[in-house]
């Protein structure tokens, strides 16, 4: 089978590397890709947002089955255009149509259809600019921490929590009057803090039937002990010390089973990835966000534990047969460390000359780089992804570590901290 990824950025290098391995995988694609996608398989220098020149793509080149990483193409519809066209209707997709995508496309969408469907999440409202007045109004009945989440796609920055109502009030300006992040943010949640710890679960499903994927902890904020704003994500873990047995039953039951029964009740086809944002808040799980896609930098800690066949895991969700196929997943321990441009995630240089890349003792993800004049250069503010693995925490901590520290470009930056606070934990 000739395979097409979509996507540029670590989740998709992480894709491309277990894929590769598979003996269903005949010819691999990347589109566009990265310096790192090229050693996998073959880069395809087309933007994600060109159906039409992806489609022809795909049946030039007799593609079987395309995986969607990111999710602005999956919210844009690529699923439906594909569907649309006798040509392309039948390549199997993985990722949902512009309904499904809705989970994550639209904040309030999601929100409301966990309220609907029974799902334990935050309270919250939905505002907009012509009521500006009363989302202050409102806030002046919050008690701070206040989480205000901008609706549509922000690139992962569009959560902000305010510890204070004037900070609040001075965002929901930013987001609503001065439109910071667009028409993304045209609509604003301004929704109840959760005390607790943080944990995403992974589920692929085809609709009806569905595996739940090693779950991760991923660290959003630029600093170490979780300081300074937020990121597209600076590291993760998996697997999880507080997601024991009993949280991932209540998982399942409260979280993953409503999900699927509600996509099926309210006639929303789903052949693809639902990322949970859950927060642990005393042992009780609740939803703060869903994504329609693999989290990145999860998917680089989570993808090196299913020691199974990816490939044919992939195919039986998006062919509709996925209780046929029982993910074997590794008991090891994955630690990620995003490698970051100085000055991420406000402005950054790009061009940078990487070197040490290729290095034993961890696995190297390229995200934001490319292939420049015989050297690999920094393409973004997450550069790359080093993963660690180790019998214990500690040990994969060790690891990716380790290996940081021989990869290098000017100004480089990273976390010290990434599953420290596991690697201490007492309990909530």
């Amino acid at each position: 089978m000739n395979i097409l990824i979509l996507g540029n950025g670590g989740r998709e290098h992480a894709f491309a590397w277990k894929i590769r391995q598979s003996p269903l995988c005949d010819r691999l694609f990347i589109a566009p890709g990265n310096a790192g996608t090229a050693q996998a398989g073959e880069n395809v220098p087309i933007p994600v947002s060109d159906f039409q020149a992806l489609g022809n793509f795909c049946r030039d080149n007799q593609v079987g089955l395309v995986v969607v990483g990111p999710e602005a193409p999956l919210v844009q519809g690529f699923r439906d255009y594909f569907e649309s066209n006798p040509w392309l209707k039948d390549i199997l997709i993985v990722g949902p149509g512009k309904a499904g995508a809705q989970l994550e496309g639209s904040k309030d969408f999601s929100k409301q259809f966990m309220l609907r469907n029974g799902i334990p999440t935050a309270k919250a409202r939905t505002f907009t600019a012509a009521n500006v007045s009363e989302a202050f109004a409102y806030i002046a009945a919050c008690k701070p921490p206040i989480v205000l989440k901008a609706d549509g796609l922000a690139a992962g920055k569009g959560v902000v929590i305010s510890i204070s109502q004037a900070e609040a009030r001075a965002v929901i300006q930013d987001m609503l009057v001065n439109k910071k992040f667009g028409e993304a943010s045209s609509k604003v949640l301004i929704e109840e803090f959760l005390n607790g710890i943080e944990v995403s679960v992974f589920v692929l499903t085809d609709g009806k039937d569905y595996v739940i994927l090693p779950e991760a902890k991923d660290y959003k904020r630029i600093g170490d002990g979780d300081t300074g704003p937020n990121t597209g994500g600076m590291g993760a873990v998996s697997p999880v010390v507080f997601a024991n047995d009993a949280f991932m039953k209540k998982v399942e039951e409260q979280v993953v089973k409503p999900t699927i029964a509600g996509l099926n009740r309210e006639g929303i086809p789903y052949k693809g990835f639902i990322f949970v944002g859950l927060m642990n808040v005393g042992g009780n799980p609740f939803v703060i966000e869903y994504n329609a896609r693999m989290g990145d930098p999860e998917t680089q800690a989570v993808i090196p534990r299913i020691k199974s066949d990816l490939v044919e895991l992939l195919a039986a969700a998006a062919r509709g047969d996925i209780k046929q196929v029982k993910p074997e997943i590794d008991g090891d321990y994955s630690v990620t460390l995003s490698l970051v441009s100085g000055g991420y995630p406000g402005d950054y240089v790009k061009g940078k000359v990487i070197s040490g890349t290729s290095q034993d003792g961890a696995i190297v993800f390229h995200a934001g780089t490319k292939a420049a004049d015989g050297n690999v250069v920094s393409e973004g503010g997450r550069v790359i992804s080093v993963t660690g693995r180790g019998k214990t925490l500690d040990e994969a901590r060790t690891a990716a570590y380790a290996v940081a520290k021989k990869i290098h470009w000017e100004e480089m930056y990273y976390r010290q901290d990434i599953g420290l606070d596991l690697l201490n934990y007492k309990g909530i």
